[in-house]
């Protein structure tokens, strides 16, 4: 059944993804879960998901704020977590599938690899770590900070920096360069959002 969404609801979806830069915090709760809170450059918070602990089977929503009364996006792994997990992007007011997002499993082993793929799983874009000398550094010194360049139509339209401890992970989305909308941003946010939670996972593990 299609969600029903208020004139209001729906101005604060099209604010939430109308900024250039964004700050993706995720604070752990170990047994409990995380919470990510997603605040734009004035530091307001426009994003908001709560996680589970524990799932085999990632199914993330994002709402507009901590109420989760309102759900914007849904961001859903078509298989159970894998090296080569594909994630689905769907617009939860219209049920429209924006795109997809694609780990390069053993390529990204040595350094982390996204696949950007359209509504018809064709390849529009890249995310890629940068320095693939700091990126191999990192597999033994987690605390590294990170940098992804996010590429689409061959050219360049953001960057994530990530910074990492055990209890908050941070990342910032910068997509000044993307002034002409070359990418749909919820797919852009989508991708930070799981670079924050997933790549996150992983770390704490190792």
């Amino acid at each position: 059944m299609a969600l029903r969404f208020s004139v209001e609801a729906i101005k604060e979806m099209n604010e939430a993804f109308n900024h250039s830069e964004y700050t993706i915090r995720k604070k752990v709760l170990s047994i409990l879960g995380a919470k990510v809170h997603i605040y734009d450059s004035a530091e307001r918070l426009v994003l908001y998901s709560q996680l589970k602990a524990f799932k085999l089977k990632e199914d993330i929503s994002i709402y507009t704020d901590e109420s989760m009364s309102t759900e914007l996006l849904r961001i859903k792994a078509r298989h159970m977590i894998d090296l080569s997990a594909t994630y689905d992007v769907t617009d939860s007011e219209t049920g429209e599938l924006v795109g997809a997002l694609r780990r390069r499993g053993l390529k990204s082993i040595l350094k982390d690899e996204w696949i950007i793929l359209g509504p018809g799983d064709s390849e529009i874009g890249v995310i890629k770590e940068e320095n693939t000398f700091l990126a191999l550094l990192r597999r033994l010194i987690p605390f590294i900070p990170q940098t992804y360049l996010l590429e689409a139509d061959e050219r360049e339209c953001g960057r994530f920096h990530r910074n990492f401890n055990p209890f908050v992970t941070k990342i910032l989305a910068d997509f000044s360069d993307d002034a002409r909308g070359r990418l749909d941003r919820r797919l852009g946010m989508a991708a930070g959002i799981l670079l924050c939670i997933i790549e996150g996972k992983q770390e704490t593990a190792g």
